[in-house]
């Protein structure tokens, strides 16, 4: 370690520029932040996990008075039994990222580093989580979770490589602010998960739920980076290399007219919003995102109008496809 200087890196990386803090987004008039620029909670998060709450607090009531009669099956057993497996889990998990993820660090994936301290500070947190990479093998994905008073953020080490190089760095901070935001809205906590115990076993009730806590996330990476969105999107419905190609704001277009009942169904189902409706509700932030029925599409009079018209840095398109058609204003 003797001869350089961590803050840069070994001998041949570009320095790493002098910190600044986030540029805060557009928020006048919106309900995707407050009034103060900071990021908000969506609407029906609170209403469906008091509901959750609720049902999963009768769950184990009900598995105990079972357990007390004699009634044994394993659905007794995993809610009798829920708080210490809960517990084991979460300290499994964190366990396997201390072991085998490349921690973050000044000298190790600094780029990554910095970002999740800028997104802890930008949303007032007091403790830093820890920050993982781990072997994606193609997957684009990221998580947050925690094990007692810890918290920590693992990124799959594709979206350090998007377009095949790490060249877009505001889609990364988009993502770590995403992750970071679960853990500032209280998503990974052991007792909100513990009181979130039922929610797998109830199909739309409980997906409806992470939905609304994806779309809070979402706000907290909108925050954190908002030019990034446009590219974690693009990354995520075209992958690491196709992603240059993929206009976001005509997927957005789509999310008013792609219906019918099992557009419904695949959406009420899903613990993520469905790309098209998060591409939406990511561009038009005067409301929350839509959360059970599709975007209304707009008056013909009042054409949907591009990704906030800020500046955006597309990367080439890979060899061989022509000059890519954005859909932003440059």
């Amino acid at each position: 370690m003797t001869g350089w200087n961590p803050q840069v890196g070994p001998p041949g990386w570009v320095a790493q520029p002098g910190y600044s803090p986030p540029q805060v987004p557009p928020h006048q008039p919106t309900r995707g932040l407050s009034p103060f620029g900071m990021p908000a909670r969506h609407s029906w998060e609170i209403p469906l996990l008091a509901v959750v709450v609720v049902l999963t607090v009768l769950a184990y009531m009900f598995a105990l008075l079972l357990l007390l009669t004699g009634s044994l099956n394993q659905y007794v057993l995993l809610f009798t039994f829920a708080p210490p497996l809960l517990w084991f889990g979460r300290g499994v998990n964190y366990a396997t990222q201390r072991v085998n993820g490349v921690k973050m660090s000044p000298t190790q994936f600094p780029e990554g580093y910095r970002m999740v301290q800028e997104a802890a500070a930008r949303f007032g947190m007091q403790t830093v989580p820890d920050a993982y990479v781990v072997l994606g093998n193609g997957q684009i994905n990221a998580f947050a979770s925690g094990h007692g008073f810890r918290r920590y953020v693992v990124v799959y080490s594709d979206l350090f490589e998007i377009g095949g190089a790490a060249r877009q760095p505001d889609a990364l901070a988009f993502i770590i602010g995403h992750e970071v935001g679960h853990i500032a809205a209280g998503h990974v906590s052991y007792w909100r998960q513990l009181g979130m115990f039922l929610g797998p076993f109830l199909p739309i009730l409980g997906n409806s739920l992470i939905r609304a806590q994806e779309y809070t996330a979402d706000n907290h990476g909108y925050c954190n980076r908002h030019l990034g969105a446009p590219g974690a999107m693009q990354t995520l419905a075209g992958g690491k290399y196709l992603n240059a190609i993929v206009g976001f704001d005509e997927m957005a277009d789509r999310a008013p007219q792609e219906k019918g009942f099992f557009v419904w169904v695949v959406n009420a189902l899903s613990s993520h919003p469905v790309l098209t409706w998060r591409m939406w509700a990511l561009r038009d932030r005067s409301r929350h995102g839509k959360l059970f029925l599709r975007p209304a599409p707009p008056a013909l009079a009042q054409p949907p109008a591009p990704y906030g018209g800020y500046p955006q840095q597309q990367p080439p398109p890979p060899t061989g496809y022509g000059s890519a058609t954005t859909y932003f204003e440059q």
